[in-house]
């Protein structure tokens, strides 16, 4: 972690992680060892120190006194608020909340989280799930059954595919108070949906309640994520967006071209740094699918928070826009099915592409649109699929 390559984002959450585990252990004064959670926060202590003002010096000299005793009579929490005296002494641009790209400036940036739509190729490709009234999926139809829109114009499909690629998936795992009751289900739904995986596939962890934290990096040992998951609890408040901001965030390093996120949660936000438009902004700019399982409160639960109330809707419009699904639970033993429907209509899916007829790099949003032309005899069909992306940059 160097100050040339560390951006003002990645700086606070750093700051975040290495401040959570300092407040979380007890003082280590009778210790003849140093406290867990030193290592982050010295490695903090020295960004901050390169990246800082003339007028935080003097805390600078404080803090570089702490690490040089090596925690043998360290207080974390008083090393904490060091640090914390030291950020707000940085320069103005690099203070503040954690804030994405204003919206104004919607061309994506090179290599953040995970690749979009289109860059810089000529081919637009458009996975697209097909379901009947049942909703059960619908396979084995052909290329003249569909057809591609962009910006209202009908576009020509030059590729066509159905198969099981490997997947790069992100579980988004709620591990906050009003989950406490639901807890165990809901990791034997997160645990059934590793069970389908593909060899090639790989996945990583988020847990959140007060905080979203990176439980698991990528891999392809599910025993490390079953592991890991087996340590969660019910407690705090539920920050969903810095969850998902994380999720996309982590999609950096995928190592497949598809990538999805799947959400296990109530919908309920009330903690995050992030709003909905920034997490908006932010899915449409990556190129991810955003699954969710809802396990929401009857309707007519009198203890059922405000947050649960609008949690439907949230997720709903989130999986939408990026060309995934919420499926809504409300008996608990159904979640252990739904993990499977998911991870199967995940391995089902049709790929559109085309090769857009407006070829300008305007970095505009271009929407999309996906019509069925059925067999006949079949009924009614949805289609779901990412709503637009961005067009590459001059």
């Amino acid at each position: 972690m160097t100050a040339e390559k560390l951006s003002p984002v990645h700086l606070n959450r750093e700051l975040d992680r290495a401040i959570g585990v300092a407040l979380t252990i007890e003082d280590p004064g009778e210790r003849k060892y140093p406290w867990p959670g030193l290592a982050r926060l010295q490695k903090v202590y020295a960004v901050l120190k390169s990246e800082c003002t003339q007028s935080c010096l003097p805390f600078i000299h404080i803090a570089g006194d702490m690490v040089d005793l090596k925690a043998k009579a360290l207080s974390p929490f008083v090393f904490a608020l060091v640090l914390c005296t030291i950020a707000l002494s940085l320069p103005a641009q690099q203070q503040g909340p954690m804030k994405p790209p204003a919206p104004a400036k919607p061309k994506p940036p090179a290599n953040e989280f995970g690749t979009p739509l289109r860059r810089s190729v000529d081919m637009v490709l458009v996975p697209v799930t097909v379901v009947d009234p049942y909703d059960r999926l619908v396979t084995g139809m052909e290329q003249d059954n569909f057809r591609a829109f962009e910006d209202g114009k009908e576009q020509e499909i030059i590729h066509f595919s159905e198969e099981d690629v490997p997947i790069s998936i992100g579980v988004i795992f709620d591990m906050s108070g009003s989950m406490s009751d639901k807890i165990n289900k809901s990791k034997m739904a997160a645990l059934q949906f590793f069970k389908t995986a593909n060899p090639q596939d790989e996945f990583f962890l988020v847990d959140f309640s007060d905080r979203a934290e990176l439980v698991s990096p990528f891999t392809t040992d599910l025993s490390v994520l079953q592991n890991r998951l087996m340590f969660t609890h019910g407690t705090g408040r539920t920050a969903l967006f810095d969850a998902i901001y994380l999720g996309l965030s982590e999609m950096r390093g995928a190592h497949n071209s598809r990538k999805a996120l799947l959400i296990i949660s109530d919908g309920g936000e009330n903690h995050s740094r992030y709003s909905e438009r920034d997490i908006r902004e932010y899915l449409k700019e990556a190129d991810v699918q955003l699954y969710a399982i809802g396990i929401y409160e009857p309707l007519a639960d009198r203890f059922r928070t405000p947050e649960e109330g609008e949690g439907p809707a949230l997720l709903d419009e989130l999986a939408e826009m990026s060309g995934g699904r919420v499926f809504p639970v409300q008996n608990l033993n159904e979640l252990p099915d739904i993990a499977t429907k998911i991870s199967m209509e995940l391995r089902n899916q049709y790929v559109v592409g085309y090769r857009p007829s407006d070829r300008k790099k305007d970095a505009k949003w271009r929407k999309i649109k996906i019509q069925l032309r059925p067999p006949r005899g079949l009924p009614p069909l949805k289609v779901y699929y990412r709503r637009g992306y961005y067009a590459p940059g001059p």
